[in-house]
């Protein structure tokens, strides 16, 4: 599972221990991330197994990229919106942390 959490844009990315204090928001199966980056909606410099980060402004060109293909009412994209929602409504961005 490629865990999401809530961080600032502007906050340092934590090491293992200050990584639990984040707050999760969710996940998303590698399938669902593979179809996803299938539909061109996540691109394909994120790897599943990786941890990156989706600040602001990139999960704002995500938001275009679904409305640009109208992929808003596709299952894996709801997913998606759903994580990018709780990031919105803090204000933040997302970091992901495989396993």
């Amino acid at each position: 599972m490629l865990d999401f959490y809530i961080i600032e844009d502007d906050q340092a990315k934590p090491n293992h221990s200050e990584q639990l204090g984040l707050e999760f928001v969710g996940g998303l199966d590698d399938k669902t991330f593979d179809n996803l980056q299938n539909k061109g909606i996540i691109d394909r410099r994120f790897d599943y197994y990786s941890d990156f980060r989706l600040g602001t402004l990139l999960i704002k060109q995500i938001r275009q990229t679904v409305i640009q293909k109208q992929l808003q009412a596709d299952t894996d994209v709801k997913k998606l919106t759903q994580l990018f929602d709780t990031a919105d409504k803090k204000q933040s961005g997302l970091i992901a942390y495989g396993d």
